[in-house]
């Protein structure tokens, strides 16, 4: 799986509030920090930014309290507590702006209400398309003609320097067009345009003792000067010979012709935006989980511990559900024979409402499992090419709209290796084209070594045919894995790839974040 995009992004949180506060301060698992104190105020706007560092794959809770002081200093010991407000960081984000009412002592509510507002602080993940030439090099070969390229050096804040870009070497040519290339805005200067670049014309020689030809200094600022079909254009300087000959000009003219700048969104840029993930689970119903009266099942229904299957659902469930608005998902089994003609499916809704599939709630989902569990007849086989492309149909569908609305996960929940292997295959090459991730959690004892070759780890999955698949879109581990772990691991394991499968798809295909002002427009005002 690809690991290079960063997973954790800054987001700064705007606090307005309606109620007759001084200040507020935000905990997590420790207390994170504090607002300034505003004083006889009964709407206060506060400045005090909150930085909190976020993670798509982690249930991030927070709570904020409000507190009235009445001393000249910020002490909570004279404070009077005026309000407490629980949420996790993905609501704030998947919505942009939450607002819920302050619960007092007890968790009833008042009148009062807390708003909290997401913003993510710049980083600057775009890249720029770079093409230079040069004429009238100096000639530092005596039988032909220089063989020039180009190095580019970004100057660091303690006086080093780092090698940014490095040219290929054009042969025997005073007036070199060498070939556009792409570079990352923070790679090449740091995010500041004013940084200092440092570009150096080098005369390659096979033995690896370049001759200097010159130099130039510039900045990012300056060459985005060359774009919209302009030119920037710098003297080479040799210093050498510039402090010698008295009538020394320069060794050549390098020549900027194209600067073109290219947009990377972020993750929380498609989610802030009003991206909702659409999760689906479907759960493995065949015989060789065992008769789920039995105590050895692992469809059994403990009166007090929840079985491996539910506890994956709600640990990968409690995640996705806050970047849903509805919370309402489309829960399916497989490998059972399902009333009234107990035929055998492999893309039943386990609430056996076939036009109308989704549960309320992770909660909802749990019980329909529970529910149907008695009515079903475990059989086989385990075929899960059907429920991957009956998602797959719906993410297609969303292709139409052309914007980045709606992005699925299927969870798929099984005990033992698929046997429509070749199937899955065509299913997850042809998915890999549609905005749709698969996680795949293998549930009990079997040899899962066979599943390993669905994740794209030890090599590019391929169809039957041959077609390898566009994106790496599927994640598989099996349970026991984190048996003896919290919920927290297995969920921060099989979502963590999730956020650069999201940005690689909508950035492959040129799609930009949906107007962010429109969820400003739209925010709710939840219950307490």
């Amino acid at each position: 799986m690809q690991n290079d995009l960063s997973l954790i992004t800054t987001i700064s949180l705007s606090l307005l509030f309606h109620q007759a506060v001084r200040f507020l301060i935000c905990w997590a698992i420790a207390t994170v920090d504090r607002t300034e104190v505003i004083r006889t105020c009964i709407n206060p706007v506060y400045s005090k930014l909150f930085t909190v560092d976020f993670y798509f794959e982690e249930v991030q809770r927070l709570r904020f309290e409000v507190h009235d002081i009445s001393s000249n200093h910020n002490g909570l010991k004279e404070a009077d507590f005026l309000g407490g407000m629980e949420c996790t960081l993905g609501q704030i984000v998947s919505q942009r702006k939450l607002s819920k009412s302050l619960l007092k002592h007890g968790n009833t509510a008042g009148k009062s209400s807390i708003t909290v507002i997401a913003e993510e602080l710049s980083g600057n993940d775009d890249y720029v398309e770079l093409a230079f030439n040069a004429r009238k090099l100096d000639d530092k070969d005596f039988f032909s003609k220089s063989d020039p390229f180009l190095e580019i050096f970004r100057m660091n804040d303690d006086a080093t320097q780092q090698l940014v870009h490095r040219t290929e070497v054009v042969m025997n040519n005073l007036s070199p067009a060498w070939k556009s290339f792409k570079v990352s805005v923070n790679s090449l200067c740091s995010g500041d345009p004013d940084r200092r670049l440092k570009c150096i014309v080098w005369d390659w020689d096979s033995n690896g003792k370049h001759d200097f030809i010159g130099e130039f200094t510039s900045t990012f600022k300056e060459m985005r000067g060359a774009m919209e079909g302009k030119q920037v254009q710098w003297e080479c300087i040799n210093p050498k010979y510039k402090a010698k000959k008295k009538n020394y000009k320069n060794s050549g003219i390098v020549i900027l012709n194209q600067c073109k700048i290219h947009k990377m969104h972020s993750f929380l840029d498609y989610i802030m935006g009003g991206c909702q993930i659409q999760f689906t689970v479907a759960i493995d119903f065949t015989a060789s989980n065992g008769d789920p009266r039995n105590s050895c099942s692992l469809h059994y229904i403990h009166p007090y511990q929840p079985n491996e299957y539910l506890k994956a659902l709600v640990a990968v469930g409690e995640i996705c559900q806050d970047y849903d608005s509805d919370k309402m998902f489309p829960a399916f089994g497989f490998g059972a024979r399902i009333p009234p003609e107990y035929t055998v499916s492999h893309d039943f809704a386990i609430n056996f409402n076939e036009d109308n599939p989704e549960c309320a709630g992770i909660q909802g989902v749990v019980e329909a499992y529970q529910s149907c569990l008695p009515k079903l007849q475990l059989y086989g086989p385990t075929n899960i090419a059907p429920i991957i492309q009956k998602v797959a149909k719906s993410a297609s569908e969303e292709t139409n709209t052309k914007e980045a609305s709606q992005y699925f996960i299927l969870l798929i929940l099984t005990d033992g290796v698929i046997t429509d292997m070749a199937d899955t295959r065509e299913a997850i090459v042809h998915a890999s084209h549609l905005p749709m991730s698969v996680i795949i959690v293998g549930v009990g004892n079997a040899d899962f070594s066979d599943m390993q070759m669905l994740d794209g780890d030890d090599g590019i999955l391929r169809s039957p045919k041959g077609e390898p698949v566009l994106r790496d879109i599927v994640q598989f581990v099996p349970f026991r894995n984190f048996k003896h772990a919290s919920p927290a691991a297995l969920a921060k394991s099989v979502l963590a790839e999730v956020p650069n499968q999201v940005v690689d798809y909508y950035n492959g295909k040129g799609i930009k974040p949906k107007c962010s002002s429109e969820m400003y427009e739209s925010s709710r005002t939840l219950a307490p």
